[in-house]
């Protein structure tokens, strides 16, 4: 040929070997050989993948997206004749590479499509494959034509070459054997399977156990949950470990691991239990048993974590956890990104962001604890990294990020507790206290929030309740009348107060809150009855 196809630099000379072929042997054409030849390098060699062979073996499709200069390359073996059948065959393998590109959800995909012939055609082709094909309908698929014939295999390979950017070292002789080629094609389609059965067995590494087992464990917990009250009441996920912030202050630290076997309501259990049965199973095939725990248990705990120091709110659910398992098959695509993509990479990516659209745009869902969940069970991941393959220096670096990146959160959250606790917070462990009589302990909580900027009139109404369980009535009253400051239309307060005073003999003072209690709410039957009781009182008083 007079120009270059595929206008490259010629880089390497094919190196050539001519021998004498053995007598009495049936000989095949040199192209078919050539054909095996170059599929033998390119997946032997180069790492590409069959995706599609013709059942004559005339036409083989290889894929390699790492490769942008060629992520897909067909080879064809067959008997050029004439150009318009030439051109009509590169628009067909731009149609086939076009849905090769879906497929592959590539953005745009180049394909180096190769003849192997005796002769090229014998009409003026060569306008045809001066410059590459752009599919017209998309223009994402880039097609550039390489003829290998009798003629050539010199300047054919080189431009191969130089494609690969190394020398394409070939033992080239005049005439082969059937055997030959038999052998050939056996090596190479051999070496495909091989491959094909390598990367099967990532996905086949373990069997699922854990992943039941965890199961089971939140299935049993939620049917305790509900048999002592209700797995949507807030006692009862404080009882059984909720995340819960004031709680975890105070010492009890193992809240950052039981949220993961707690779940708010039975439609909570049913969404994350399907959701552990598909991407639990899914890394524990992947990573082994014990990795998939120690995944599953560290971004269980780092979802709780970042719930602690950035949501103020009790939690609960296997959601941190579950995301974690996201975080694992991440750290999958990261390491092994063509197997990923090829296979669940895109409906991993679609779940996950419609899932953290959900927690970003839906009130109630704790996406601190989801988001953080992610990234512990993508940095657990890298510290236990994949069976029977280690990467000392990523996983220590992993290792040292993870406890860094942990202490760091959990000295925040321990230095700065009103940063983490709200007042909703407080009043829900106050009222816990107080159902169950420990009133010194509500005191001491209620008395700690009390004398912060973000107090309100409803946390010094439920202090001055405990203070007047405890017997300290003038306490009781100073944080009443603060309370009716902040909010005088607060009906109980003024109720309490008119009780406090009756209680203490002072009957006009009780009179003037239990009028007010009767003004603000006239409906409420035991503020009249009081306020009748203390007139009654004064009456009998002034005889």
């Amino acid at each position: 040929m007079d120009k270059p196809i595929l206008r490259l630099p010629r880089q390497q000379t094919v190196i050539l070997f001519f021998q004498n072929k053995k007598a009495g042997e049936k000989l095949v054409a040199i192209e078919d050989y050539l054909f095996w030849r170059l599929a033998n390098y390119l997946i032997t060699g180069r790492g590409y993948r069959i995706i599609q062979l013709s059942q004559e073996q005339h036409e083989l499709w290889l894929e390699k997206t790492e490769n942008k200069v060629a992520q897909v390359i067909r080879l064809l073996r067959y008997d050029l004749d004439w150009g318009n059948w030439l051109q009509r065959d590169i628009e067909l393998a731009a149609n086939n590479g076009e849905q090769l590109r879906k497929q592959l959800f590539a953005g745009e995909l180049t394909l180096l499509n190769i003849y192997f012939t005796p002769y090229p055609p014998v009409d003026n082709y060569e306008f045809r494959i001066e410059d590459p094909y752009v599919s017209p309908d998309t223009g994402k698929v880039t097609v550039s034509t390489l003829i290998v014939d009798r003629t050539n295999y010199l300047a054919g390979f080189d431009h191969i070459s130089s494609i690969f950017d190394e020398q394409i070292a070939l033992e080239i002789k005049d005439e082969y054997g059937e055997q030959e080629l038999f052998d050939l094609k056996q090596n190479t389609l051999q070496a495909a399977v091989k491959k094909a059965k390598a990367e099967k067995s990532i996905f086949e590494y373990g069997k699922p156990f854990f992943t039941y087992i965890l199961i089971g464990i939140q299935i049993v917990v939620f049917l305790l949950m509900e048999l002592r009250g209700s797995s949507t009441d807030t006692a009862t996920l404080i009882t059984f470990g909720a995340k819960f912030n004031p709680s975890i202050l105070q010492g009890e630290w193992w809240r950052f691991f039981t949220p993961i076997v707690l779940h708010i309501g039975v439609f909570h259990l049913l969404m994350n239990t399907l959701a552990l049965y598909y991407l639990g199973a899914a890394v524990e095939r992947i990573y082994g048993n014990f990795r998939f725990l120690f995944i599953y248990l560290v971004a269980g705990f780092s979802g709780s974590v970042a719930s602690f120091i950035f949501s103020p709110n009790l939690s609960a659910g296997a959601s941190g956890a579950i995301f974690g398992c996201f975080g694992a098959l991440l750290y999958f695509g990261v390491i092994y990104p063509r197997l990923f993509f090829r296979t669940m990479g895109l409906n991993i990516l679609v779940v996950l962001g419609i899932n953290l659209a959900f927690g970003f745009t839906i009130p109630g869902i704790d996406n601190a604890g989801h988001i953080g969940g992610l990234i512990g069970g993508f940095a657990a991941t890298g510290i236990v990294h994949f069976p029977k393959k280690r990467r000392l220096l990523l996983q220590l670096f992993f290792l040292a990020a993870s406890a860094a990146g942990i202490t760091g959160a959990l000295q925040y959250g321990y230095g700065n507790p009103s940063k983490i606790v709200d007042e909703q917070s407080i009043l829900t462990l106050a009222g816990k206290h107080i159902r169950e009589q420990e009133y010194s302990e509500a005191y001491v909580i209620l008395k700690d929030f009390s004398e912060t900027d973000d107090v309100t009139a409803e946390t010094l109404f439920q202090l001055s309740f405990v203070e007047i369980k405890l017997g300290k009535l003038e306490d009781a009253k100073k944080h009443l009348h603060r309370a009716i400051d902040m909010k005088p239309e607060f009906h109980e307060a003024h109720f309490n107060l008119a009780l406090i005073y009756l209680d203490q003999n002072n009957a006009t003072e009780a009179k003037t809150y239990a009028e007010n209690a009767v003004e603000i709410e006239p409906d409420r039957t035991e503020y009249k009855d009081i306020l009748d009781k203390i007139n009654a009182y004064l009456q009998s008083a002034s005889e």
